[in-house]
Formats: structure tokens, sequence, C-alpha cells
């Protein structure tokens, strides 16, 4: 009991913490002290664990998880106002270091030490370096966040397990097709900027909904089932996330960006093939299982 009160409670603490630095970079950036607005959002998360430990014992649920959905309101925002300041000043940044070498990190750590207090640090590290940082902080603390999180009694260590592969694969296409496809955008596409973070927000439902690895229960056989409906498993749900909510939305986004942007070249060949491949085979396996369902 004190083991889960402990995992609940630190969980959602690094939920705010990254979600703290995100605001506080929006504010960094911005130059406005009301961005500080932006910790409002925090105060359902604070709810939902006090009720969650009062009530489910810390517990998460099997379906969902009130505190992924809570954590990702609380920091999308700040990932949104950064990546637009970002693409609208682009042309503007002044000269910046780069985290893609040995030497130029070495170098920030050079420019810490030497520094009085380390606020050089903010200004010298590039606004696209910052921005993909707190990407990867924001996949690796959900499935951390979800590892640690006490699973409800539902929730079987196979079906935990099977849920955090999923997430492992799930955000590397995710991150691959944010930092990848917003690099390939003009600076005179704003709307296909909109769209681009729009898709992205939608695909990160992944994460608080389990669906995906709903098992299926015991059934009484001599119970008829009423329709289709009531024999929904694992595999059917898992195919409909990814037409709907993950490879079709990417697809499409590619297929636009190729065809009305003009932008053309190996990497964006390949995901968008990717993509297709992943949406084909997808619709291949859920006339299969309607059918075998329906037969």
């Amino acid at each position: 009991m004190f083991f889960k009160f402990i995992c609940a409670v630190v969980t959602r603490s690094l939920f705010i913490l990254i979600s703290l630095i995100g605001v506080w970079r929006v504010v960094f950036v911005k130059s406005n002290g009301l961005y500080w607005l932006l910790t409002i959002l925090y105060l359902p998360l604070v709810a939902e664990m006090i009720l969650t430990l009062r009530r489910r014992r810390g517990n998460d649920y099997k379906w969902f998880s009130p505190a992924i959905f809570l954590f990702l309101i609380s920091i999308i925002p700040s990932l949104w106002i950064l990546e637009l300041h970002h693409q609208e000043n682009k042309s503007t940044d002044s000269a910046c270091e780069k985290l893609d070498s040995t030497e130029n990190i070495k170098s920030l750590f050079r420019l810490w030490r030497n520094s009085t207090n380390g606020s050089e640090l903010p200004e010298v590290v590039c606004a696209n370096d910052w921005i993909l940082a707190l990407h990867q902080i924001l996949l690796i603390l959900l499935i951390l966040g979800k590892w640690i999180l006490p699973a409800a009694g539902e929730l079987t260590r196979d079906q935990l397990s099977q849920l955090l592969l999923i997430f492992v694969g799930t955000a590397a296409d995710i991150l691959e097709f944010t930092s990848e496809t917003l690099s390939d955008i003009n600076d005179s596409s704003p709307a296909m900027v909109y769209i681009i973070l729009a898709v992205w927000t939608w695909s990160m439902l992944q994460f608080p909904l389990h669906f995906s690895v709903m098992g299926a229960t015991s059934e009484d056989p001599s119970e008829r089932a009423p329709s289709l409906l009531s024999h929904l498993r694992t595999d059917i749900w898992s195919t409909v996330e990814a037409l709907f909510i993950q490879d079709g939305p990417f697809l499409v986004v590619r297929l636009t960006v190729m065809i009305y942007f003009n932008v053309v070249h190996q990497m964006l060949i390949f995901f968008a093939i990717k993509n297709f491949l992943v949406v084909v085979l997808n619709i291949y396996r859920l006339s299969v299982l309607v059918c075998d369902k329906t037969s």
C-alpha cells in the first residue's frame, strides 16, 4: 500500500515537473510572465491525484489513464506555443549551439561551468533542440510513467508489458513524424504547421487509452451475442487505433507535404510507404476479423 502511494505521487510529480519546465521555456521565449498562467492546467492533475489516492488507493484504471490524459493537457499547450514561435522566428534566430556532436555538448558543459549561474545556457542552445528535448522527455516519461503507475487489478502483468511495448513503438513513430515533417514545411505555410500539430495531438491520445490491450473476458457460450460490437477484442481495437489515430492521419499529412508542397526526399518517401503499407494491412486484417466474427 505504501509503495503504491509513493509510486502514484512520484509519477505525477514528474509529470508536473516536466510540464513546469515547458511553461518556463515558454515564458523565457516569449518574454512574457503572463504565460505562467499555464500552470493552472496542473490543478486537474493534482485533483486527480488526491481523488485516486483516496478512492482507488493509487491504482490506475484498466482502459483509461486519467493521470496521463491530464498530463498531456498540461504540457501540450506549451509545446504548441513553442513550435509555433519557432516556426515564425526561424529566420531571425541567432547563432546557437546544436546538440548534434560530442564537441558541441562538451562546449556547453564548459560554458555552464564557467558561467556564474548558468543563465546563458537557455540562450545558447538552439530553440529547435529545446523543443526536440521536450518532445523526447515527454514520450519517455509517458512510457516510464505508465510502468511506474500502480496498475489496476484488472490489468495483468502480461497486458502491462504488452502495453509498454506498444508505447515504445508508438513513441518512436510520433517523434519521427513531428521532427521530420515540421522540418519539411517552409515558413510560408503556417496552416500546415497547425495541421501537423493537430495530427500530433490527436495521435497522443493513444497513451491514455488502453483499448489495444483489453483482454478477452470469459464468456458464457450459451449466451447469444447481441451485435458485432460485443465481439470486439484486442486485435480489432489495435487495428482501429492504427488506422484512425496514427498511420492513417500520418499518411495523409505526408502525402500532402509531397504533393501540395512539392517536398520529396528519401526518408519522406520511405515513411509514407511505411504508413501506406500499415494502413492497407490493417484494413485487410480488419476485414478478416469482421468476416470471422460474422461467419
